[in-house]
């Protein structure tokens, strides 16, 4: 019976999205249609309407609006372009330098702004006139900076984890942070692997001349402003100093003051900013809250247990389990955004890797990890159009190499969810797991 509540709330959620529905109205309406067979229409509506005000009203949920506030000042603080200094001083001499710079800013500058599509639009207009004048094909540079946007999504302050830890039941977002990085690293070096591999192939060299370290320390002196954002604000979660919420709002202080220094934020930006971040929180803090009535209905209708039983009968061996879910997880990135999707495969599948003794911090990473893959996978791939669009190329063009990318990170995919040490390694000599 659960499974059949489970296959209608699927039905109408798909159909409304199909239909143009926003996505927070189809969580609620699909959550609606299967609770409504099982109590009186009134109930329903009053008991809605309280989970939806429960889920916003959680502290830690501050962070979100706190980090999207400070990403968006970031990326009005001209930081890109001394992030991309700094990889290039560090990573040049590789073949296919441009690339690999690409990729290297793109988890630095991801991370800092929270946003896939923004790192891909800021640091790939920041590296394509160089492409340019050195002959690259402008299809693979937009694939490459597509492919290594998501990685910085992975590396703390991370929205995404901090709505795991909401959804999951409040797992230990100093722990998502520090095994964040693994991952996003792990997805970045992917990205650079391959860029590295297509570069040799074409014949695209390194910067030329020796490798010089004056450039590297004065690169790292412009870029150690902007670095020490995530030092900073991670350093004081992991290290118990403040909470993951008073982290945030340090993180919005820190970027104003940066920008204020760079004399790249005036008074009518920093309003245009406040205004656009409070925009995007009010969506995500409301979807997070819409998608609590999501959560109640599972529960209520033992949606979760009756999952687990189901994948637990077809076998009992967790390998197999997990590439099942992983396969789901990958088909729903496509057309679906990785917070909606955390916030309905999360109470989904969690459960059931319990039940084989899996961490919630090693489950977490392997959830966002596969839905980031969505970014860049059509037909929704925002961060991917962004990319070639910056890229001045077309998709058809981009998809072949885009592939050699697929590729690489659905290796590391299988090394996140197979290997527990690149999830849970750094937690635990921190002792936070």
């Amino acid at each position: 019976m659960a499974i059949s509540f489970l296959f209608l709330i699927l039905t109408v959620l798909l159909t409304l999205l199909a239909l143009g529905v926003p996505i927070a109205y189809s969580i609620g309406i699909a959550a609606l249609a299967a609770i409504l067979p099982t109590m009186p229409l009134d109930v329903c509506v009053v008991t809605a309407a309280q989970r939806t005000f429960v889920g916003m009203s959680s502290f830690s949920l501050t962070a979100i609006p706190f980090f999207i506030l400070a990403g968006n000042l970031m990326n009005q603080g001209g930081i890109a372009k001394r992030l991309v200094d700094f990889v290039m001083a560090l990573l040049g001499r590789l073949p296919g330098a441009m690339l690999v710079t690409n990729a290297g800013a793109n988890a630095l500058f991801g991370a800092i702004s929270g946003s896939a599509s923004a790192a891909a639009a800021a640091v790939g207009s920041m590296v394509r006139q160089g492409e340019e004048e050195q002959g690259y094909d402008p299809a693979l540079c937009a694939a490459t900076n597509g492919a290594s946007a998501p990685s910085g999504l992975l590396v703390p302050p991370s929205n995404a984890l901090i709505t795991y830890s909401l959804a999951s039941g409040g797992t230990s977002v100093a722990a998502l942070f520090l095994g964040g990085y693994v991952p996003g690293l792990l997805w970045a070096l992917c990205c650079i692997m391959v860029g590295v591999i297509l570069s040799v192939r074409k014949g695209y060299k390194g910067v030329p001349g020796r490798y010089n370290w004056k450039n590297l320390g004065a690169a790292t002196l412009r870029a150690l402003p902007a670095l020490s954002l995530i030092v900073v604000v991670i350093g004081g979660i992991v290290g118990g100093i403040f909470t993951a919420t008073e982290g945030s709002a340090i993180a919005v202080v820190y970027a104003l003051v940066l920008g204020i220094f760079y004399r790249n934020i005036s008074l009518t930006s920093f309003w245009s900013t406040v205004l656009d971040s409070a925009k995007m929180s009010g969506m995500v803090v409301f979807l997070i809250g819409v998608s609590n009535i999501l959560g109640w209905v599972m529960s209520f209708l033992q949606i979760p247990q009756a999952v687990s039983a189901a994948l637990l009968g077809l076998t009992n061996n967790p390998v197999i389990i997990l590439f099942i879910m992983n396969v789901i997880l990958l088909i729903s990135g496509t057309f679906m955004d990785v917070t909606p999707a955390i916030l309905i495969f999360t109470p989904l599948f969690l459960p059931v890797v319990k039940t084989f003794g899996m961490h919630p911090v090693h489950f977490g990473l392997i959830l966002v990890y596969n839905l980031c893959i969505g970014n860049i996978t059509p037909p929704v791939g925002n961060t991917l159009f962004v990319a070639i669009k910056v890229g001045r190329t077309a998709l058809a063009k981009t998809i072949p190499y885009m592939l050699w990318y697929y590729a690489a990170i659905l290796v590391g995919l299988m090394l996140v969810t197979y290997v527990p040490f690149f999830s849970l390694g750094l937690p635990a000599m921190a002792g936070l797991v």
